[in-house]
């Protein structure tokens, strides 16, 4: 067995030194992302370890016509007009654009392409939310002092407090590392531009202007210092969490932050459920997730659907609930009933937080998702952390390690190429009870804003591709209901005998069996699952 992975492991190695040689290449423009993932390969035709994408390519994909797939994104804006995914961003038929009336009368006002609940009717949107924990303690703090808090409802207190010390800590040292930095680019700034009017400077001009002036110490250092800030870092990064950080300290250290103000919801009542705005891609050079994980799942499927045969049929319908902050219970609460109540047959949700103030009304949601026969798709986090330990991942779909509340959602984790010990991310939350299986989710090359390109790890990646795989599933088996395209990924996936790398933070790592780390003990795979739905279509025809 050491054996057939050491000879694995040297196939990955000469796979890799040409996929690095690949990313050196130009953007490939509205070319197929596909060619730069390895995640589409088949672990005995390629001996990688894929979902065994190509093999459905060749030899699977029927003429058969289905209703579009309707694939909701529930994450942060969504650049819509990019050139990848713009042709499948969900358009609302029934909504005559920017009129200014609810023409499809279901109280979101020219939603054309998804709903933006960050926003306001004037079309001001949150950039910033609070933390969880903070909102936990900001309510008891409203009754309590601090004395009676700490005093009457000590787990919570010691809870919250770990969390904000924590979180503060680190945002004060980042907030101190970038701050530096900034202070340093403008200093540098504030020299170059007396030689150039504008601030985007080239390498080659600052080289020019370095040898234009080779005995000027104050111009020198400057040029040194600006050059190594554009190279290593990025002038634009640099700025973005010079801002963020700074932000992040105020909002943490401020018990009267309102964050909703600007939105004008009462967010104490789900039922007020009419607010927000149609900018679903409002502010995406601050926020890129979404377009990341929208990027993931249409490239997926967008070659299929050039097929002749295929008529595969989706869109993306984005919708905004996620900023700088964690997200509210509310929102994911709201949005999955909007997602459901327009249409969407599978909901792709990549975010997470450590504590949940109303998860009962996420519970709802998931259960009203589960009665329309809609799935939800959601990642695992990037912790490290053994979820059946904590239990305090959200969303999830039980309370305490309990029974599930429904049946039609789907935790994923991230996996590598790897066949050997790494074979689990190592940033990868884990845990046999929450976690339903793992996708991959290192080194996928996907979508960013302003049609460029880039390659993403994470759990959201690995949710992107389940996502993917489940809409396959829906528009060649429509018979078939959320529950069981969940069991069918999770039973068609690929077991592997080989004891793993427990995901953690730690340098010496425990070997555990990769069956243990999830309740299915697999890894995902599309051409199997296409073959299961056949056949439990066909049973209940």
């Amino acid at each position: 067995m050491q054996r057939i992975i050491f000879l694995f492991s040297i196939i990955y190695f000469l796979c890799f030194i040409n996929f690095s040689f690949f990313r050196c290449q130009e953007s490939i423009g509205i070319g197929y992302l596909s060619y730069y993932n390895l995640y589409f390969k088949d672990i005995l035709n390629d001996t990688i370890l894929g979902v065994s994408y190509e093999r459905i390519t060749s030899s699977f994909i029927k003429t058969k016509k289905s209703d579009t797939i309707i694939i909701a994104v529930l994450d942060t804006p969504v650049d819509k007009n990019h050139e990848y995914l713009k042709e499948h961003i969900w358009v609302n038929s029934d909504e005559i654009p920017e009129n200014g009336i609810d023409d499809d009368d279901n109280g979101y006002i020219d939603d054309i392409n998804g709903w933006n609940f960050l926003g306001n009717r004037f079309g001001e949107n949150q950039i910033y939310s609070n933390m969880e924990f903070n909102r936990i303690r900001n309510k008891y703090l409203s009754k309590y002092s601090i004395e009676d808090f700490k005093k009457h409802e000590t787990g919570i207190y010691k809870k919250t407090s770990k969390l904000l010390d924590s979180m503060l800590n680190d945002s004060k040292e980042k907030q101190q590392y970038y701050t530096m930095m900034f202070n340093s680019c403008s200093q540098a700034q504030n020299v170059i531009k007396k030689y150039y009017k504008h601030y985007d400077y080239s390498i080659n001009q600052l080289d020019s202007l370095k040898n234009i002036h080779p005995n000027d110490t104050t111009i020198q250092s400057a040029l040194l210092r600006f050059s190594n800030f554009k190279t290593y870092v990025g002038i634009d990064v640099i700025s973005k969490n010079y801002k963020l950080y700074n932000n992040y300290v105020t909002i943490l250290e401020d018990e009267n932050f309102n964050e909703r103000l600007n939105i004008g919801d009462n967010v104490n009542d789900i039922d007020d459920k009419f607010y927000g705005n149609n900018q679903v891609n409002h502010n995406i050079n601050l926020f890129v997730h979404g377009t990341l994980v929208s990027g993931a799942i249409v490239d997926f499927l967008k070659p299929l659907s050039n097929l002749d045969k295929s008529n595969l049929n989706f869109q993306i319908m984005p919708i905004s609930i996620a900023n700088y902050g964690d997200t509210h219970d509310k929102d994911i609460a709201v949005a999955i009933r909007y997602a459901v109540d327009n249409g969407a047959k599978i909901i792709n949700m990549s975010f997470g937080k450590t504590l949940s103030m109303r998860k009962d009304w996420v519970f709802e949601a998931l259960q009203y998702a589960e009665k329309h026969d809609v799935l939800v798709v959601s990642s695992a986090g990037n912790n490290s952390s053994d979820l059946t330990k904590t239990n305090d991942y959200y969303p999830n779909d039980n309370e305490n390690n309990g029974l599930e509340v429904s049946s039609n959602f789907l935790l994923v984790g991230a996996s590598n190429h790897q066949i050997n010990e790494k074979l689990v991310a190592s940033f990868s939350n884990y845990g046999n009870i929450d976690v339903d299986i793992f996708a991959p989710g290192v080194d996928i090359y996907t979508t960013t804003v302003n049609n460029s390109y880039e390659f993403q790890s994470g759990t959201s990646m690995a949710a992107s591709v389940t996502s993917s795989i489940a809409a396959l599933i829906r528009f060649y088996y429509p018979n078939l209901t959320a529950s069981e395209v969940k069991q069918i990924i999770m039973e068609s996936g690929i077991s592997l005998d080989i004891m793993v790398n427990k995901p953690s933070t730690k340098k010496e790592k425990e070997l555990v069996p990769f069956s243990s780390l999830s309740k299915s003990g697999k890894i995902v795979n599309a051409y199997n699952a296409l073959l299961m739905a056949e056949e439990v279509s066909k049973k209940k025809k």
